[in-house]
């Protein structure tokens, strides 16, 4: 671990004139008070006798007596001040002497001549402590405001300067060996992930039994997947294996305004890692900086510039540096092609979506701390949340928890587990909206109509629920799981879902009119026009496009005219296949719901009356129904 670093000189320099400017002030300060507190005359002390002698004497030289209390205070016509302080009631040994009044009962010119020829007398309330206070008050007051004003600045400037001086540091977090270390078998399922990276933990531990064979350390290694998956946790898993100090940054850490900090910050990043070796350094959405360059660019463009460092660090220190890159991306298809080749990221791990013993593995960790009745399935649940991540598992762990605390339950029941599952899914029930009969009948029909067409038809997954209470955006839900997990799809089994989405619109078609239908069947219509063009522009499914696909993830393969990869003739064909796959849909759906219409009515009864029905209670109202030829494929 790298030690302290030492105050830097500019730090001790910059106290040592602060503390010179505030002795400079506190000298102030006291010549102030110094100088408040001192005459600005010469002062000297006589005899009270002498300065009656001299107040009686017609051609004395007295100009103003200054009576404070004992004090007097004599002016002299030159300009010189001398005082003697004498018994308590100087004032009155004054009047005695005839200096007082003295004038009182003369006027006209006998009263100027009388004043011309005594001196004046004024009379002046004694100070005390609180005028000496305050007079000090006032001096010190804005000598302390002024020193306070510039140690703030100073201090400002400061750290002004030490956000520029630390303005091209790296922000990386460290998580050492003091830190709470997460292992391989904190990670639940991702196996063949697992072992592609406990190759690079054994090779952080004894890299000389590598080195005897002549192999390199993996310089990088890029985990791809889905987000929620685990990318990060497995990450985190390696350096904790390998107990080696682990650097956690994300790719908009690096980015900012300023040309060149991004840069800075990656060769940072990359020296504290050579110090802290054998270390990892883990990049997360490292698509944030390092996205594909094009001509539209520039070497002069911040992002452009960050990426170009990390690849010249990449490719640039040593292979016996013992430093390793992690990197974590949901979408590959944007890094820079030199980013991925060998030599940078050698090894390029999927993190996929886990598979029904991957999710019991994962909700089994998730439960293990939480109080659960002996009647909970876990396994079944497993298998009804198919295409979830680790993090879809874990919230519906945790919504699982909240349900039985707002229900009252000591324990988390099946019953709260599946509305925990039901609420991540698809959305909480909407209890609070009501809705008249006419639209209860109708959503009854709209989604007895999806689970005829989908229970019919062959290549179909199996209807798991049905429901008319409204949840999320929806006014009612019907609910398809499949049997098990699938990694292909047949062109079969997606024409089959088209119609199962088509079959809410024909129902309400069937029952209301063709002039009725309404906007409940915006997002099966939605859900059709993008399945249907993921499945000619992606999987070459089209009828006169079978085997051509246009991909829209390179810019280069774009035409001016459409912005697409693809011309406008080829766009209109695109429409064209689109259409054919939609009539097809709700031809065959028509086909199935004419076919069952008694079935369709006894269903949409049931759902009225029920408003739910779940899998067990739908067999028996479906079981009469069956397959029209017109909605066969083969």
């Amino acid at each position: 671990m790298p030690q302290t670093a030492k105050k830097k000189p500019a730090q001790k320099n910059s106290n040592f004139f602060r503390w010179i400017m505030f002795t400079f002030l506190l000298f102030l300060c006291c010549a102030g008070i110094a100088s408040l507190l001192t005459p600005g005359t010469q002062i000297e002390e006589v005899p009270l006798s002498d300065v009656i002698s001299r107040a009686n004497d017609e051609n004395g030289n007295i100009e103003k007596i200054t009576v404070e209390g004992s004090n007097l205070k004599i002016t002299l016509k030159g300009e010189k001040q001398y005082t003697q302080i004498s018994r308590k009631d100087t004032a009155g040994t004054l009047y005695e002497q005839g200096l007082i009044d003295q004038c009182a009962s003369l006027n006209g010119e006998e009263l100027t001549s009388c004043q011309a020829k005594y001196p004046t007398i004024e009379y002046i309330e004694p100070s005390n402590f609180w005028d000496y206070a305050l007079n000090i008050a006032i001096i010190v007051i804005p000598v302390l405001a002024i020193f306070f004003l510039f140690n703030s600045m100073m201090r400002q400037a400061q750290s002004m300067n030490n956000q520029s001086m630390g303005f091209g540091k790296a922000k990386a977090k460290l998580y050492g060996p003091d830190k709470k270390k997460v292992l391989f078998s904190d990670v639940a399922g991702n196996e063949a992930a697992k072992q592609d990276l406990a190759e690079v933990v054994d090779f952080l531990k004894e890299p000389k039994k590598y080195e005897k064979l002549g192999a390199k350390i993996p310089r990088g290694v890029l985990l791809a997947g889905d987000p929620g998956t685990g990318k990060t946790l497995m990450a985190r898993a390696v350096a904790g294996e390998a107990s080696v100090p682990f650097f956690s940054i994300s790719g908009s850490e690096f980015a900012e305004m300023f040309v060149g900090v991004g840069a800075s910050r990656v060769r940072d990043l990359f020296a504290k890692a050579k110090k802290n070796a054998p270390s990892i350094i883990f990049i997360d959405e490292i698509d944030a900086v390092a996205h594909k360059r094009d001509a539209r660019g520039g070497a002069g463009r911040e992002d452009e510039q960050t990426l170009n460092q990390i690849l010249v660090e990449m490719d640039g220190f040593d292979n016996d540096s013992g430093v390793i890159v992690i990197a974590a991306t949901n979408r590959v298809d944007m890094l820079d092609k030199a980013l991925l080749r060998p030599g940078r990221f050698d090894r390029h791990v999927n993190v996929t979506l886990p598979e029904r013993k991957d999710r019991l593995e994962i909700l089994n960790v998730h439960f293990k701390n939480k109080p659960v009745a002996k009647d909970v399935d876990l396994d079944a649940l497993a298998a009804k949340t198919a295409g979830s991540s680790g993090a879809d598992l874990a919230n519906i762990a945790n919504e699982a928890a909240i349900t039985a605390a707002r229900e009252g339950h000591k324990e988390i029941t099946n019953t709260d587990l599946t509305e925990a599952f039901e609420r991540v899914a698809i959305g909480p029930e909407r209890k609070s909206k009501v809705m008249n009969d006419r639209e209860r009948k109708l959503t009854a029909y709209h989604e007895a109509g999806h689970a005829i067409v989908g229970h019919v038809l062959p290549d179909s997954d199996p209807v798991h629920k049905v429901t008319i209470i409204p949840r999320g955006h929806t006014g009612g839900v019907t609910w398809f799981l499949p049997p098990e997990d699938r990694s292909y799809k047949s062109i079969y089994e997606l024409k089959d879902i088209l119609a199962r989405a088509m079959g809410g619109r024909i129902a309400e078609k069937l029952i209301f009119g063709e002039d009725a239908v309404t906007t409940g069947a915006a997002s099966d219509l939605k859900h059709v026009a993008e399945l249907s063009k993921e499945m000619i522009v992606e999987e070459g499914m089209g009828k006169q496009t079978r085997n051509l696909v246009y991909p829209e993830g390179d810019m280069g393969y774009y035409t001016i005219a459409t912005g697409k990869p693809y011309s406008e003739k080829t766009a209109e064909l695109i429409d064209q296949e689109i259409k054919i796959l939609s009539d097809e849909a709700a031809m065959r759906a028509e086909a199935v719901l004419k076919a069952n219409k008694p079935v369709l009515d006894r269903l949409a009864e049931a759902l009225l009356k029920q408003e739910t029905l779940e899998e067990k209670e739908l067999e028996p109202l479906l079981k009469d129904a069956k397959l029209p030829p017109d909605a066969k494929l083969y």
